[in-house]
């Protein structure tokens, strides 16, 4: 049994300001047991595609993942930072990437955004086109830890059960998925889809959000939440910034595959075939 921790957080476009409040939320959550902490998705720059070009870092490189490590060496814990904009220095191409970093500061794993988010919303914001700033990734990613297989995903992404599915079949045991929902798909999606991929996988998620008004019109929603593999919401925030701390055990994971070993019993794409 481990105690993890989320950040809630209301980030806008000044990386300096966003780790300041970032790494205060951080130790809050360090002190209070937490071993692996997860931070929304935008979580050091929200804003436009300026602000992103900006900032951006080539992956393992740049003052502010040296920041990133710093801390996670600091306080002796696993930092998954839900994303951060990262450049390919080949192609010039951004992609909205997710970074972990051990207890001793290395950079252990990182996954690049797989779905843009390219909506319409009935919001102030009104349209989306997440695909203008950033590349979608092109492959899944999976992190050993001493705590258990950490299985990456990004807001979005949860709207495609296939990732997550693969994420499970190649051994992850808890699903980070950091995001920015914004407060009208949020209302009505957000704990709905975080439940059910809880459910379908067997898996335990955490779930870091951005909350409350941003620059360019943005609301987003928070409802920050840990859900054990059975899709009980084990805790929760609410539209304010802030962090909980759960005691994630594995053996609750163990038991309900045990009992129902639904990826066994799978045959869609094992012994199906499409005639």
């Amino acid at each position: 049994m481990t105690k993890m921790g989320v950040v809630q957080l209301n980030s806008g476009a000044d990386p300096v300001q966003n780790f300041v409040d970032l790494s205060a939320r951080v130790r809050t959550l360090h002190q209070q047991g937490a071993r692996l902490v997860l931070t929304p998705e935008n979580s050091l720059v929200f804003g436009s595609k300026e602000d992103y070009l900006q900032h951006a870092e080539v992956l393992g490189h740049g003052p502010w993942q040296q920041k990133f490590s710093e801390l996670a060496y600091e306080l002796g814990i696993w930092l998954v930072i839900g994303s951060f904009p990262i450049r390919n220095d080949n192609t010039g191409s951004l992609f909205s990437t997710c970074l972990v970093y051990d207890a001793a500061g290395h950079l252990r794993g990182s996954y690049d955004k797989l779905h843009m988010f390219d909506v319409d919303i009935a919001d102030q914001h009104k349209s989306y086109r997440e695909s203008d700033t950033f590349r979608g990734g092109e492959r899944i990613s999976v992190v050993d830890s001493p705590f258990g297989t950490l299985g990456l995903s990004i807001c979005y992404d949860v709207r495609f059960p296939p990732l997550y599915n693969a994420l499970a079949d190649e051994g992850s045991q808890i699903i980070v998925v950091p995001a920015a929902f914004t407060k009208v798909t949020g209302q009505a999606h957000w704990e709905v889809l975080l439940r059910a991929r809880a459910i379908e996988t067997q898996c335990w998620i955490l779930a870091a959000a951005q909350t409350g008004s941003h620059t360019h019109n943005r609301e987003t929603w928070g409802h920050s939440m840990i859900i054990d593999p059975w899709g009980q919401v084990v805790c929760r925030l609410g539209e304010q910034p802030g962090g909980l701390v759960a005691n994630v055990d594995l053996g609750v994971e163990d038991a309900i595959r045990d009992k129902m070993p639904v990826s066994r019993h799978a045959r869609l794409t094992t012994t199906l075939k499409v005639v």
